[in-house]
């Protein structure tokens, strides 16, 4: 069974950073999580190649900067610390991207111990940045950084006034937000967001739909 699986790694890491980021611990701090989050999903692959898995998908994590709960807690009026084009914090994407770097190398690493397995690199950064750069042409609305279900602020979202509670509402058209709650993401997004790792430039290597479970081996992650 597990030979003929792809198996998905996680999304592993962004409850860990959101928790420490909540609690107000520094950047330096939450940096010295990285380490100890890829080696959890590194160690997992391993176990599950020790008992026959042979396809393996390992996400690497989102651009925090854009999440709508970010945006509110991290709410500035230093214009620097925004991407002008987006409106995403930058340095929140920043750490986004280190992450991936390191885990980027990790698979690199484990993908040559073991070269009779398949190990994917999901690019779930690019394959949702894109939407905060060219909104329209994926049929999300101008600026899509609010979340639809919520109440409030610049964003739509409140801390303890999240979706769910009473007196908080959702928006009619969620197709054209990339955000649901602050936290999570429309179906929409997810929609989108498979469809460039199955079909398109987001999955490190690619899918070769011409032989059903195949990739294509030839192949490094960009570090």
């Amino acid at each position: 069974m597990l030979g003929e699986s792809l198996i998905l790694m996680g999304e592993i890491g962004v409850n860990d950073y959101t928790y420490a980021f909540f609690e107000g611990k520094s950047i330096d701090e939450i940096k010295e999580l990285i380490p100890l989050i890829i080696n959890a999903i590194s160690s997992a692959i391993v176990d599950l190649v020790g008992l026959g898995g042979k396809t393996f998908m390992a996400p690497g994590t989102v651009p925090l900067g854009c999440f709508t709960a970010y945006l509110t807690l991290f709410q500035t009026v230093v214009e620097e610390e925004y991407d002008p084009v987006t409106g995403c914090l930058t340095w929140l994407n920043e750490f986004s991207e280190h992450y991936n770097k390191h885990l980027k190398i990790e698979l690199n690493r484990l993908q040559k111990f073991y070269p009779h397995v398949n190990i994917i690199y999901a690019d779930y950064y690019n394959s949702m940045y894109r939407f905060f750069q060219e909104p329209a042409k994926y049929g999300f609305k101008k600026r899509p950084l609010a979340a639809c279900c919520g109440v409030g602020g610049q964003y739509n979202f409140t801390v303890n006034e999240e979706c769910g509670k009473r007196g908080v509402s959702y928006c009619q058209n969620p197709t054209e937000y990339v955000n649901w709650d602050g936290y999570h993401l429309t179906e929409a997004t997810h929609q989108k967001m498979a469809h460039g790792l199955l079909n398109g430039p987001y999955a490190t290597p690619a899918f070769d739909w011409s032989c059903s479970g195949s990739v294509d081996k030839e192949y490094s992650f960009s570090s």
